[in-house]
């Protein structure tokens, strides 16, 4: 199984290779938020969300056993200092595209994207998003304030972006992010007006997925379900009848198969935590016509985990698989999700994971 970092409210955690913990944490103590590995150069990242004391970013050249901290996005200064918007979390980051070197997408809170060309030296607002006159009717949805939590960068042409926000629906453009449109038609989001429940402005994606391989095929954990697009997040058709429920935060992709996902239900809005205290994995492998609930090696009662939209990952082979919870446990699978291992179970709370690229 690759190396795996494990992002936690103290800390950055590595896994190697035999599911085995690497030394102390890195940041021992602090909140991680988001974390990149690089394949293009094998560049880490390591975002932290470190409140009065700001955001913080970091960057790593040697595997993760020495940290430089370089600059980290902020929102260009404003003549009137009281309204100016400052970053409070970077929520995820993003490679550019292979032929990119030293580009970096983060995604904030509140919503806005920033890009980097020189491997995070400095960074700059992408005005064009952030400008749109639909922003005003952004809401947050987990947070007080609206967030951009995913990034989608097309492995055919760089220029081809997709991103979403949670609350303030998806978001894509064709120029790099000089334009952009709304994507997402067939969304469907309770607890607006009726007259505003399909409106793609009005949506709350928790999380979008692509296939590597097929990326016009792109799944969506909702707000009020799930979702699958074949044409690149342009319009997506919903899944329903999914057991033992459609809601939930996370959501992996298949890197080589566009008919396989995987998804972490819970109960509702309402009560974040798996259905009948059994901690599940969702799996489909027909596109979606039918699922799968997979619990082999994941508590059967008393179970309050929840999983986050970036704390489930999937690796290049598509058969090993991460995933790590709001109570510090974290598992890993080797079989496509079929069974699971406690890998560590007293870690403070997984914000994200990720699989390193493979070692040549």
């Amino acid at each position: 199984m690759p190396d795996l970092l494990v992002a936690t409210r103290k800390g950055l955690v590595r896994v190697e290779e035999g599911d085995r913990l690497a030394g102390p944490p890195a940041f021992l103590g602090e909140p991680v938020s988001a974390v990149l590995a690089d394949a293009r150069d094998g560049a880490l990242y390591a975002a932290l969300r470190l409140g009065h004391c700001g955001v913080k970013l970091h960057r790593s050249a040697d595997g993760g056993a020495t940290w430089e901290e370089v600059r980290a996005p902020a929102f260009p200064k404003a003549a009137d200092p009281v309204d100016a918007p400052a970053v409070d979390m970077v929520w995820t980051l993003e490679a550019g595209g292979h032929d990119e070197p030293g580009r970096i997408w983060a995604g904030t809170l509140p919503a806005a994207l920033f890009v980097s060309d020189d491997r995070g030296e400095s960074w700059r607002l992408v005005e064009p998003l952030w400008e749109r006159p639909e922003r005003k009717g952004w809401m947050g949805g987990g947070y007080d304030q609206p967030g951009l939590h995913t990034i989608l960068v097309d492995p055919r042409d760089s220029r081809k972006l997709t991103v979403a926000i949670s609350t303030g629906g998806i978001w894509r453009s064709t120029d790099g992010g000089g334009s952009w449109s709304l994507g997402g038609a067939g969304l469907r989001q309770d607890h607006v007006p009726p007259e505003l429940t399909f409106d793609p402005g009005f949506q709350d994606p928790h999380r979008l997925a692509a296939c590597a391989a097929a990326p016009d095929v792109v799944w969506c954990q909702h707000h009020n379900g799930i979702f699958r697009s074949t044409d690149a997040a342009a319009s997506f058709t919903e899944i329903e009848g999914v057991e033992p429920a459609v809601f939930g935060f996370a959501v992996a992709a298949h890197p080589v198969d566009p008919e396989t996902a995987w998804f972490v239900p819970a109960i509702r809005d309402e009560r974040r935590v798996p259905v009948d205290s059994r901690l599940v994995v969702t799996r489909t492998r027909d596109g979606g016509r039918s699922f799968e609930s997979l619990g082999r090696g994941l508590p059967e009662r008393d179970c309050f985990d929840l999983v986050y939209r970036h704390a489930l990952d999937v690796d290049a082979s598509g058969e090993h698989l991460a995933m790590g919870s709001t109570t510090g446990h974290l598992w890993l699978s080797r079989d496509g999700g079929t069974s699971w291992r406690l890998a560590a179970g007293h870690l403070a709370p997984i914000a994200a994971v990720r699989f390193l690229p493979s070692r040549a």
